[in-house]
């Protein structure tokens, strides 16, 4: 490794082990090389004493005072909550290492042991090589090889005057252990005798051990990364062809001094890209960038300038900030929670903490299978039923068993496609949307016509929606799969055209959408298709996790994302629960979501449950109710009166299970007459036993192929 490499690749501790410790000041390091290298022409010199456009610092070190000063006595020391603070933490960091140690000490005491028996013969061979002048030897031999007697004679009197004065030293030295051993022993007192053998044993030790093989281990390991300094970055943006140092108008500039962001978990600057360059370029570069600085695609981070098309801030964080999850969700301590409030979420790139604003928006989660997609959503949903005055509708396409614990809480729910108790699952969501159009429409009437003293703006307020006598809470609805709903045959064309008309204009009334789907791209044909799309690109905030392409990021992103340098296909696939937010707020960072697994979810919905019925607002299926319908469909109700083991029903059996279940629409219903209406769809009456006597009535699989032909229509 040349000097100059040695200079481009510095390790340095990534962390303080004490908070007395302070960060490497890297504007004061380049100052004193200038002055101590007087014809250096190091670039960084210039730029830095020099900036263009005034070189404010992209994020100035929060240690330094006026004029860049560092205080005199560090923070962690200069008042006594911070000297206390900082003996509590040097104190507990020294009791981890003696524990640590203490325990470890037999072990060490073996090794040391045996390193010390390798070691006595390391040191009697590097003394008889001491001895015997072997290096001479090739001296010798070359003036052999050159028939120059003179000269190895020369040679041989110096190596014998040298061999005998280093044997008398070797014969010394042996004396003094020989005699002056014994003596030690019989005459010096115990703790005397145990420090030399100790001295001795550590020596010997050290000399027989490897350089590689330590006998303490460390008990604390600071993590290390690369430094990052201007003339790295210009190697790396010249190598990615984004400029040419020597031809004219199209070097590199800086914006601003190099910088440790407020994080302290990467360093970053203002980059001007030569006249011609753009932000696009550089985005399209970064993977090339990545390599000339010599780290990870994923610690790059390239951020527009909105003063100027060819300026940019790169930020390169110290490790791999997206490796390491952000952790259990918060939401386990089961606290109430307001939907007023931002909902936790997850870490950004830097460590910060991002919250989303739930209330007024729809928010769409895309993202390829197992990525982590169900468990995003489904976060913010937890979010929302610890809240008791939230009212929730979830519809899961995929019938996955990720939601099906939340008709603990839900008003109303449906889980995949296929026949249950409760029905089809397309009619139920048919009829959960209808009845949230209804309401919603409901919603903006009542509002408008609130006193202003209640109602300041004809907008849902906290009160409004808290007091139940204006009977207008907060809604959640959440569709996971949402793509399935567009691809029922006819059913669909109703779900589609409701989706649309609710995601405009629903999340003003206080009806949360929050909507997941691995198809992005759209299901479905004709008007139905097109009103996928219409649904889809209706979302103000967007989540994406890894996608197969960028252009299928730009689809779960929105349009422009991917030239704004966001692009989900570039998430690499170890990362679980790892995606690109925009729209909720001005940046666009890239969240580790919080992780809630099943487990923990139904930690969460058992204790939203008991805050709901403490509340009273427990309401729909999960408080047993039966959910009044908008219509009915005779086939899927009569289907859904057969228990899982009957694959027949007689048509008697049929009308009280129906009048009994479903009195809003069957109290009148009798055994003739729900036989027509159920033959009326080419279903087969045939004789069904039950108690030994046959009777009329219908078989299930008859049921089963009329709703899949009706479907198939």
């Amino acid at each position: 490794m040349t000097d100059r490499d040695r200079d481009d690749f510095d390790w340095t501790a990534a962390e303080a082990e004490l908070s007395g410790a302070d960060v490497v000041d890297l504007e004061s390091a380049r100052a004193r090389r200038a002055t101590t290298d007087p014809g250096s022409t190091h670039v960084e010199v210039a730029l830095d004493a020099e900036p263009e456009r005034g070189g404010a610092l992209v994020d100035p070190p929060p240690a330094s005072g006026p004029a860049g000063r560092v205080p005199i006595v560090p923070v962690g020391w200069n008042t006594w909550p911070n000297i206390k603070h900082s003996a509590r933490q040097a104190t507990a960091v020294g009791m981890y290492r003696l524990g640590f140690h203490a325990l470890r000490v037999p072990w060490y005491v073996l090794l040391a042991l045996f390193w010390s028996l390798v070691g006595v013969f390391r040191l009697i061979g590097r003394q008889i090589k001491w001895w015997w002048l072997t290096e001479q030897h090739g001296l010798r031999q070359a003036a052999a090889d050159a028939n120059d007697p003179q000269m190895w004679l020369k040679l041989h009197r110096e190596v014998k005057a040298t061999r005998s004065w280093r044997g008398i030293v070797l014969l010394a030295e042996l004396l003094v252990v020989a005699i002056g051993g014994p003596i030690l022993y019989a005459a010096a007192p115990w703790w005397a005798l145990a420090l030399v053998v100790a001295g001795v044993v550590a020596f010997l030790a050290h000399v027989g051990r490897p350089d590689d093989r330590p006998i303490i281990t460390p008990a604390t390991v600071a993590g290390r990364f690369r430094r990052i300094n201007p003339d790295i970055i210009l190697r790396a943006y010249y190598a990615a062809g984004l400029g040419h140092p020597d031809k004219p108008h199209q070097q590199i500039a800086f914006g601003s001094t190099m910088a440790r962001d407020r994080s302290g978990t990467g360093s970053q600057v203002s980059i001007d890209l030569p006249y011609g360059k753009t932000f696009d370029d550089a985005v399209k570069a970064r993977g090339a960038i990545a390599s000339g600085l010599d780290v990870a695609i994923s610690q790059v981070f390239i951020t527009r300038d909105s003063s100027s098309h060819r300026r940019h801030t790169l930020w390169v964080a110290d490790r791999d900030p997206l490796s390491v999850g952000a952790g259990r969700t918060p939401l386990l301590r089961c606290k109430p929670t307001d939907i007023w409030q931002p909902a936790p979420f997850g870490l950004d790139e830097r460590g910060n903490k991002v919250c989303v604003n739930l209330l007024w928006t729809s928010m769409l989660i895309g993202a390829q299978p197992r990525q982590g997609k169900t468990f995003a959503a489904r976060s913010l949903a937890l979010y929302a039923a610890l809240d008791p005055y939230v009212k929730l509708t979830v519809f899961d396409g995929g019938g996955k068993p990720d939601w099906r614990r939340f008709a603990l809480v839900a008003d109303r729910y449906a889980f995949g496609l296929a026949m249950t108790r409760d029905g089809d699952p397309a009619e139920i969501v048919l009829d959960g949307l209808r009845e949230i159009k209804a309401d919603v429409q409901d919603r903006y009437e009542r509002l408008s016509k609130l006193p202003v003293d209640v109602c300041p703006e004809g907008k849902l307020t906290r009160e409004i929606a808290r007091d139940p006598k204006y009977r207008m809470p907060v809604r959640m609805v959440v569709l996971d799969e949402f793509q399935e709903y567009f691809d029922l045959g006819d059913v669909s064309k109703e779900i589609a055209s409701l989706l649309v008309y609710l995601v405009k204009v629903a999340p003003a009334a206080g009806v949360i959408f929050v909507d997941a789907t691995q198809r992005p791209s759209g299901v479905g044909t004709g008007q139905v298709a097109q009103q996928f799309i219409s649904y889809r690109d209706n979302h103000q905030v967007r989540f994406s996790l890894r996608t197969g392409s960028w252009q299928v990021s730009d689809l779960v992103l929105g349009s422009g994302a991917y030239s704004e340098g966001y692009d989900s296909s570039a998430l690499l696939p170890t990362y679980k629960g790892v995606g690109i937010l925009r729209g909720a707020a001005d940046a666009t960072p890239t969240v580790r979501t919080y992780l809630a697994d099943q487990e923990d979810a139904e930690k969460i919905l058992i204790a939203a449950r008991g805050l709901r019925e403490a509340a009273g607002t427990l309401t729909g299926m999960a408080a047993g109710e039966g959910v009044a319908r908008i219509s009915r469909d005779v086939l899927a109700d009569v289907r859904s009166m057969f228990e899982a083991a009957e694959r027949g029903l007689q048509w008697e059996d049929i009308a009280d299970r129906l009048a009994g279940r479903l009195p809003e629409h069957y109290a009148d219903i009798t055994a003739e007459s729900i036989s027509a209406q159920v033959r009326s769809f080419g279903v087969r009456s045939v004789d069904v036993k039950r108690a030994g006597k046959a009777l009329k009535g219908a078989k299930a699989d008859d049921i089963d192929a009329a709703i899949t032909r009706r479907k198939a229509a």
